[in-house]
This record gives structure tokens, sequence and C-alpha cells, in this order.
């Protein structure tokens, strides 16, 4: 190595090469030999500057689908930004949403019902509020609603996050929407702001109710809630509940009405058993529910627990801004409200809103009077069945489903149940003509392949057992009074109500149908009792009378079917709020809605319910009484007004249902009576001045009225040929004879007919205009024979009816081709055959 010093070029600070001379940058001739060196250094620096990046190599590119699949730089920057973002937003939103004054609920508004002209029916926003102290509530009421709503409400933070993101998801994936808010939370929602679902006030209440846990004590919150909670009856706060419910103050509630007035919490209407007596297996469960909590929270001792019975609450104690209608007619628009999703409970409550009603004041007055002049004006105040009498009524218009009028009761603020819309009493035989409608509808035939029309044959016999397709179904109804009607029609069935027919047809038709065929009349579906077997047909199911009459006003429409409406316009502040739109649907063929008004005219004509003739339009109509004499409805309509009226039997002390023997001056109280008869009043009176309006009916085929001018004999029905011997002659049991050929008949056509050959006895009697054309085996008709076999047969004359099976018959000379008949041997399934 030369002892001569180094030379080093310096390196220029700024790192810019550009300016340099090819000597300075170590470049040289290529001849001596220097480029060589250069080229070592340039590697030399290149792998120096690979150990520069943390000494180890470059990595090589992620290929295929290890692109798609992010690295844990990049998930951890991602969990960061949204780490930042949500701390940021949590401080701004903190910043930003402050404690607002109290919403409008504190100072609640009235809200405005009106008929459809504009008059007004009620006020109802005297809002109930009395504010107690936390140390006045006993402490079982205390732990009563803590154990309903919030039960680590004192260990908890104000916001529960886990539960509002449960309660989310179970409203996403279909669970039904569930509540995830603490009592702090609720509390907020109840006094600062409202009950609107929505995105912005879930997250007003989320920060206002962090800041209030911070500047308030629990006690303070608690004391809070308990105030401004709603209980229904128009009662705000646990101090109104309590007077509203049991007539005393909270300071006197005991555990058992405390778990009561905390079960409301969680739906204040309905949990009103003694509004909803149909709703009250659930309030049970809830209260239940509260107290098992209470023992599980160690706030009650089991042994107590076990020792409470369930307090029935009173009945209301209305506003007189409520008396008379005015009250049932109010709760009838809450219930439509609310039920609809038009505007909820609480947000109600609040008032402010303008409700204008489908009710007309005129037909709301003539259904008052009616009532007045048939039933009240008739109770004795010495009477001990009189009273237990209440009366429910509801009317519709058909073409548009509108709520015309509704009669509730004699006065709210005496009896506080809506018979209108209560669901608790026996419709009876009003739901038979649903089991002929299914018939119909249907085409159904009875067990031996007869199709059912009003003209069909059935054994009205008291206590027949019901034959289904397997045998005897176990089932034998009553007549009323025990009546045995023997062989008769349907239309005549309806007529007298007879039991045994209908049980039987409704095991015809089959159960499943009849009970389809009701629903999509309007019987809601969740109907009480409402059970597919051929009970079904004397009507145990407790449908409301505002049920009962959508059903009919659908049969009146021509089997067209759209839910009722009772509430025309709503506003708020001068908008209008939306409601939703009313649609219909052919619920039932027309041939089957109008042959069943046909049998229902014959009802008015000449059943049941001829009082509802004094009504002076035409009419259908069908009577009912429910078991053991509790209620007696008639449920009836014109082509333009359907309505339906029930007696209920009620001990106004205990709220049992009562029979109404002896009410009214009478042994007993029927649907022909009372019912019908201000059925007819009112409806004289509310279509008064109207046009008169005849039924357009389009009938099923076979279902003519017989023309009267002809033998109406059972005999006349040439789908069941009579049992019973024509005239005088004797018969003998089918069978026993050998067949022999009928005499030859002349009729009144001065035609000339042959019976058909069968076996029994020979020769027939004289019916129809000529010599019945007699047969054998059993009973003798105009063209042969109720059983056993014999060959088809005709029959001649004017007024000649029938045939046989297959045979012709005659009316004026003319022949026509009769309809297959089935074979009626000894084994028939139906033991009157």
């Amino acid at each position: 190595m030369s002892d001569e010093p180094q030379r080093w070029t310096p390196r220029d600070p700024s790192g810019d090469e550009g300016g340099k001379s090819e000597e300075d940058a170590g470049g040289s001739d290529p001849q001596d030999g220097t480029a060589s060196g250069t080229a070592e250094t340039g590697a030399s620096a290149t792998a120096k500057e690979g150990k520069g990046r943390k000494g180890r190599a470059n990595r090589p590119r992620r290929k295929g689908w290890r692109r798609l699949v992010p690295t844990w730089r990049m998930v951890l920057g991602a969990v960061l930004l949204i780490a930042v973002l949500l701390v940021g937003g949590f401080v701004a939103g903190y910043q930003l949403v402050g404690i607002p004054a109290a919403n409008s609920s504190a100072t609640a508004q009235s809200n405005v019902y009106l008929y459809r002209d504009g008059a007004v029916i009620a006020r109802d926003g005297d809002v109930n509020r009395e504010n107690v102290q936390l140390a006045q509530v006993p402490k079982d009421v205390q732990h009563a609603v803590l154990a309903a709503e919030d039960r680590n409400f004192y260990s908890e933070r104000a916001v529960d996050v886990g539960a509002m993101l449960r309660a989310a998801w179970n409203t996403v994936t279909g669970q039904g929407r569930q509540g995830g808010s603490t009592i702090t939370q609720q509390y907020v929602k109840n006094y600062y702001l409202g009950q609107e679902q929505t995105v912005v006030r879930k997250v007003k209440e989320f920060f206002i109710a962090i800041k209030l846990d911070r500047e308030q004590t629990k006690d303070q919150i608690f004391e809070g809630y308990l105030n401004t909670s709603y209980f229904g009856r128009n009662a705000y706060g646990i101090q109104a509940a309590a007077q509203a419910y049991y007539g005393k103050d909270v300071t006197d509630v005991d555990v058992a009405e405390g778990a009561y007035l905390a079960s409301l919490l969680n739906a204040p209407s309905a949990y009103d058993v003694v509004a909803h007596p149909e709703n009250k297996p659930a309030v049970l469960a809830r209260w239940t529910y509260v107290l098992d909590g209470m023992v599980k929270e160690e706030w009650l001792g089991a042994s107590a627990r076990a020792a409470l019975t369930f307090p029935p609450p009173g009945e209301a104690k209305a506003s007189t801004g409520l008396s008379g209608q005015r009250g049932y007619l109010v709760d009838a628009v809450k219930d439509y409200l609310t039920g609809h999703g038009i505007v909820d409970e609480g947000t109600l409550a609040t008032g402010g809103y303008r409700i204008t009603t489908t009710l007309e004041k005129e037909k709301q007055d003539a259904f008052v009077d009616a009532v007045e002049e048939n039933v009240t004006s008739r109770t004795d105040d010495g009477n001990e069945a009189d009273r237990n009498v209440r009366v429910g009524g509801a009317s519709i218009a058909p073409a548009t489903g509108e709520v015309v009028a509704l009669y509730g009761g004699i006065d709210y603020t005496r009896q506080y149940v809506n018979n209108a819309t209560r669901r608790d009493y026996q419709v009876g035989s009003t739901f038979k003509p649903f089991v002929f409608t299914a018939a119909v509808a249907n085409d159904s035939t009875t067990q031996d392949g007869r199709r059912i029309t009003p003209n069909t044959r059935y054994d009205g016999t008291n206590e027949r057992p019901v034959q289904g397709r397997q045998g005897d179904t176990g089932y034998a109804p009553a007549n009323e009074d025990d009546v045995s009607y023997g062989d008769i029609t349907v239309r005549e069935a309806t007529d007298k109500s007879v039991n045994a027919v209908y049980a039987q047809m409704a095991e015809d038709v089959g159960p499943e149908k009849v009970e389809e065929t009701a629903i999509s009349l309007g019987i809601p579906e969740d109907t009480p009792d409402l059970t597919a077997s051929p009970s079904i047909a004397l009507g145990p199911a407790t449908a409301s009378v505002l049920d009962m009459a959508e059903a009919y006003a659908t049969l009146a429409n021509h089997g067209r079917h759209g839910t009722y409406t009772l509430v025309a316009k709503v506003t708020k502040d001068g908008r209008s709020i939306a409601l939703p739109g009313r649609t219909t649907r052919q619920a039932v063929s027309r041939e089957a809605a109008d042959t069943t008004t046909a049998i229902l005219r014959s009802v008015v004509e000449g059943g049941t319910g001829t009082a509802a003739r004094a009504a002076g339009r035409p009419a259908a109509g069908k009577t009912g009484t429910a078991e053991e004499d509790k209620a007696a409805w008639f449920a009836g309509y014109t082509p333009d007004l359907a309505t339906v009226v029930a007696v209920m039997g009620q001990d106004p002390e205990t709220g049992t249902q009562e029979s109404l023997y002896g009410a009214l001056g009478q042994s007993r109280v029927n649907g022909g009576g009372a019912p019908a008869e201000t059925w007819a009043d009112y409806t004289a009176a509310a279509l008064e001045g109207s046009e008169v309006q005849e039924f357009d009916l389009d009938l099923a085929e076979g279902s003519e009225e017989p023309d009267p001018s002809e033998d109406e004999s059972p005999s006349a029905d040439p789908d069941f040929p009579s049992d019973t011997p024509s005239g005088d002659t004797p018969t003998t049991p089918a069978g026993t004879t050998p067949a022999t050929p009928g005499p030859t008949g002349t009729g009144a056509g001065g035609t000339t007919g042959t019976g058909p050959t069968g076996g029994g006895n020979t020769g027939g009697a004289t019916a129809n205009g000529g010599t019945a054309n007699g047969g054998t085996t059993g009973a003798t008709t105009d063209a042969g024979t109720t059983e056993g076999d014999g060959e088809p047969g005709t029959t001649t004359g004017e007024t000649g009816d029938g045939g046989g099976p297959t045979g012709d018959r005659s009316t004026g000379g003319s022949p026509v081709e009769g309809a297959r008949g089935p074979d009626r041997g000894p084994n028939f399934p139906y033991p009157w055959q």
C-alpha cells in the first residue's frame, strides 16, 4: 500500500451530484481501470441500501387471493380510525347536546273529536297528574316498578348499550320491536323529548341520559320517572294511577296492587282488564312476571308471594265531559288510531290532535233513541234482572265500510266497558249465516253427495248426533226449547234457527272452511273460541258487535270485504296526519253472499226476525242467543246499512256475565225481541228520507225459492224426496215385497206418465194434479220413491213435479230432464233415511 495519503472527494452536503464532473463523480477513462472500481462501489452501495431497510431483503409482492385479505396493519389502522371517530363523535355529541326544557307532555293539550259534519263529540285534554315525592311511594311499589322495567337501575349506568344493541337486533331480525332503554332513558323520553321513533331522538336520548345521570341522583331520576309515566285512563304518574285504578293514594297501595300498576307501564290501555276483559290472561302473565322478579331480586319473600292474589281494579271514573255516549265513541276512536298505527298511545295522550270521525250525528242520536225506546224504558229499578242489562250496537255503510253510529252503553261514566267493541260474549246463531256462505262458496255437498242450497233437506231432530265421514262425531246439539223439526229445508232451518241442521251442515262443509269464510268476511282471526269444529255453527265465538257488523256488511256488499273505518281525518298543528288507505277484496263469491242474503230475507219475512220488518225497508237478518241466554243478538242489513244490536247480561258489581231471564218484563230475552225491535226503529230513523233500495241478488244455481203455487210438501224437493208417505196409502219397510210397476196417472196438463219400478207397496197417492206415479220401497212421491232401488220414471201434468233420479219431469206438458240423484239404500248414513 502507498505511503502517500489517500485523497477523498468530499460529499456534497446537499446530496445533489448532478453538477459534478465525471471525474469528481468517480468516472474515468475506461482504460485506466477505475470503472470496475466504480462498479464495485455501486454494488457495495446497493447492498448497504438493502441493509438500511431494517436489515432484511425486500419481500415479494402478494399475489392472487392474498391480495384481497387485509394485512394486520390495515386492520389495526381501521380499528384505530373507528375508535377515533367514535371518541370524537361522543365528545362532539356530549358537547353539542344539552339538557332541554320539559316537553309539551308536562302541559298536554286537548284532543278534539268531531262528527263527520264537524260537530264536537268530546274533548279529552284534561291531563290527570299529581306529582309525589319518592318517599311517599311505598318500597314495595318502587320495587314492583323496578322489577317490571329495570331491575338493575340503581347499579347500572344511565345507558345500557348492550340492551340497546340486543333490542335493535331483535327488531331487525323480525322478533318484534323491543325496548332497550333504562329507566333513565325512559324518563328522558317522557319528560324532555317525545315518543317518536327516530334515530335523531334516540341519539339525543343517549347523551341527555348520560348528562342527567351525572347531574341528578338515582332517586331524583326515579322520582321523575314515576311522576311522568303514562298508566292509561288518562293518568300520568303513579299517584294518578293509584286513584284511577284503585281509588286510593299511592301511599296506601299494597304490593299486589303495585305489581298491577307496574304491569300497566308495558301496555297501559291493553292491560286495563276492566276495559278489555278478554286480555286478562296476558295481564295475569305480566303481573306474575313482576312479582316473580321481586322474589328473584330478594325484594319479596317467596311465602309472601305465594299468598298474593290478583287485585281487580275498579271501574274508571271518567270526566263528565265524556258522559253519555261520548266516552264510548272517544274510546273506540282511540283504539282505532292506535290499533292501525296512525298515532301511538303515548303520543296521542300528549294531546293537540283534531280527529274527524266517520260518525254521523243524526244516526248516532237515532241509535240512542231506539235503545231508550226498546230497552232502557222497559227496565224496572225494582227488578233484579234489569240491573244486569247492557246494550251494544254498531252500524256500518256497506259500500264504504264507514262506521256511522255506535252504541257503547247507557253512560260512559256509569258503565265504563264499551259494549260495541268488547269481545267476551258469544254471538250465538248470528254466526249460522257464515256456515251457509261457506257451503255455497265451496260448492259443498251433503255426505251423500247432494249440493247444499236453500232447498236442501236435513234432519232437524233435537239432539241428533252429527255424522262425520267416519261416522258419529259424538256431538249432538239441542235445538232451542228442545224442539224436533224432522225433515226440513235449509231455508226453513234458517228461519227457525235449527241447531241440529247447522251443526251437521258445518261438518258437511268442513269446520276449517267455515272458520276461513268467517275470517274472510271480517271476523278477526284471533277471536276467542273461534274453533274449527261442528259446534262453530252455534256461535261460541266471542266476536264484538263491531266485528259482526263488519262481517254482515260484507254480505250486504255482495261478498266484497274491506275493513271498517272510523276516522276520516286527523290533523295536528294544522297539518294532516297520514291515514291508511282502505282496500277491498272479494272475500267470497257474489253468488255465495247473495244466496245467503236470500235466506236471511226469509228470516225477516217469516222466521224468527219478523220484528225487523218494522223498519219498512227490504231487510235481511239473523237472530242469535248466547249460551244460558247471557246475550241476545240481531244482526241485519238493508242494501245500504248493516247494523248489529246485542243485549247482554252483566252483574254491575262483580262484572260476571249473567242470564237475561226475567229482564225487560219477559221470561226470556231473545234476538227476535228487543234486539230486532231496536234494530228496526234505528234503521227506519237512520234511513228516513233516503230512497228505498231493493236487493239486487245473483243467486247460486238451484237456490230459487219454490213457487208457492207448487206443492210445498217435502216431496217437492227433487234433491231430497221425502220419507213421509203421500196420502193415506200405508207402507211397509223397504224391500219387503217384490217390485211392481206403479199405476199410470194423468195430470192437469193432459199428458200421461209412468212411475218407476221399485220394491214395496204398489201404487201411490194423488198429488199435484194427477195420480202420483207410485212406486215401491217406502214412501211414495210424485215421481218415485225415496228409498231402495228403482228405475227412473217420469211424471206429467201441469203442476206435476219431480222425477226419478234421472227421470223427466213436465211443467205444463213440456218435458225437462231431471238431475241424477244419489242412491238411497237402507244403509244411507243419515238415520232419518
